[in-house]
């Protein structure tokens, strides 16, 4: 006797999505006819940070979204937005709907960082910031921008780093032709910043972001990149580095023609300037009256394996806010095991283990809350791919849901009074942010959760 093998994917991001993908696409295990998965997400709508991470000017990235609406429109796959792990739903309860539950939860907050004015007035979390200028329901409405600041500093070269840097750099005006909200733009009119330095604590052979980031940099008539000399001296490290990575020596070539075009005759005259520093490790977010007012930093040098070491040699910048773009972290969830050193559920290939390393039955992980927040699209993928094969190696032995049938989770999530939103919803809040844009916009997206919930409900 066959049967459908129900799963729910707690987390509707790109890793969440993509699992959902390979599970409808996989071949099932004897005693299986069919395969349901169920996405569910606290946000109102799908995309999770492609939606609330991806910088508001990247249209390219956003085209992720086009093969995630083809996933979705799936029927084996269903969304339950506004429905949080945890509080709506605890995993004894998906138990009695689900054989299985995946977790995607991905990593939205800051990293912290031990750094001595770390809380001064003024010192941002870039994933704060992020979260702001992507209007995600529970960041603040209004970015706390002090006018007077006309230097800031970005603490890591990733892509989110280069994204802060850019945003705080371009008008306001030029975003207004994107998805910002209103508050968005009206906020990024108060901001003043002209020169924004960005810090790297090695050389121009160990930065993280891409080619395509860099090179964005450049794209505004608003915007001089300069990049500043200390740190090319390439150590038999560094070398090695760019032999074996072909996009590393790809982003040390930009590097490099900025360099060039350093010189005062290449430059556009604009009013905005995006500083590169390398070779600078901060040490102290100095500040004055509880607010920021500089930042210290001490001269590192490469140290023949493409690390560095301190010189003794300090510099002081004046800047007037800092923000820090060291990496993302997830939270934990509640009643599932969590190594909080790594910021990662605990799992063996994506088969989640309980604090005596053994597999909780039922219970897998996929994404950065698996791996930890490194890795492109790409990575999801093929990460998915590993968890569901263990998913589907398992499934036989689970133990069958008491009610398996997929209209007793509309059912309970009715009864609980919960709000809930639905493919079908998101539609209807797609057309209507698009709708807001008008023919200048690509969208104005609502920002409010209970304005979403009401659109997508109606």
């Amino acid at each position: 006797m066959t049967r459908q093998l129900r799963v729910a994917v707690v987390g509707a991001g790109p890793a969440g999505i993509y699992a959902a993908d390979i599970l409808t696409k996989s071949e099932l295990p004897e005693g299986f006819e069919t395969v349901s998965v169920d996405l569910i997400e606290a946000d109102p709508t799908p995309f999770g940070l492609i939606r609330y991470g991806v910088a508001p000017d990247h249209p390219r990235i956003k085209e992720i979204i086009k093969a995630l609406h083809r996933v979705m429109s799936n029927e084996q796959i269903r969304f339950f937005g506004n429905v949080s792990f945890g509080s709506d739903l605890k995993l004894d309860q998906l138990h009695q709907f689900y054989d299985a539950v995946v977790f995607a939860t991905g990593a939205r907050h800051d990293r912290g960082l031990d750094l001595p004015g770390i809380d001064l007035e003024g010192s941002f979390g870039a994933a704060d910031f992020v979260s702001w200028y992507d209007g995600h329901p529970e960041a603040p409405r209004e970015w706390p921008f002090d006018p007077s600041v006309e230097s800031v500093a970005v603490l890591g070269v990733g892509n989110v780093g280069l994204d802060v840097a850019r945003i705080l750099a371009k008008t306001a005006d030029e975003l207004l032709t994107t998805e910002i909200p209103d508050n968005v733009y009206r906020g990024l009119k108060q901001n003043h910043a002209k020169d924004v330095h960005v810090f790297a604590r090695r050389g121009p052979a160990q930065v993280k972001f891409s080619p395509m980031e860099l090179r964005e940099l450049n794209h505004s008539p608003n915007i001089d990149v300069i990049v500043h000399p200390e740190g090319f001296e390439f150590d038999e490290g560094s070398e090695k580095a760019l032999a074996e990575h072909k996009a590393q020596k790809l982003v040390v070539n930009v590097l490099l023609k900025y360099l060039d075009d350093h010189l005062e005759e290449n430059l556009k005259d604009a009013p905005h300037r995006i500083h590169i520093h390398f070779c600078h490790n901060p040490v102290e977010i100095l500040g004055l009256d509880g607010k920021v007012v500089g930042l210290k930093t001490e001269v590192t040098e490469l140290d023949g394996t493409g690390n560095v070491r301190g010189t003794g040699e300090y510099v002081e910048w004046p800047v007037g806010a800092v923000y820090r773009a060291v990496g993302y972290y997830s939270d934990a969830l509640p009643d599932i095991p969590f190594d909080a050193k790594a910021g990662v559920i605990p799992n063996d290939g994506g088969r989640v283990l309980t604090v005596d390393a053994a597999p909780l039955p039922g219970a897998y992980v996929t994404g950065w809350i698996k791996r930890g927040p490194v890795g492109l699209i790409g990575h999801t993928k093929s990460d998915a791919q590993q968890t569901i094969t263990m998913l589907l190696e398992d499934a036989p032995s689970l133990p069958a849901p008491e009610h398996p049938e997929p209209e007793a989770v509309d059912r309970y999530l009715t009864e609980r009074g919960l709000e809930y939103t639905t493919w079908d919803g998101w539609l209807k809040l797609d057309h209507h942010e698009r709708h807001l844009g008008g023919a200048a916009r690509e969208r104005v997206k609502l920002v409010p959760r209970e304005d979403m919930v009401r659109v997508s409900r109606a």
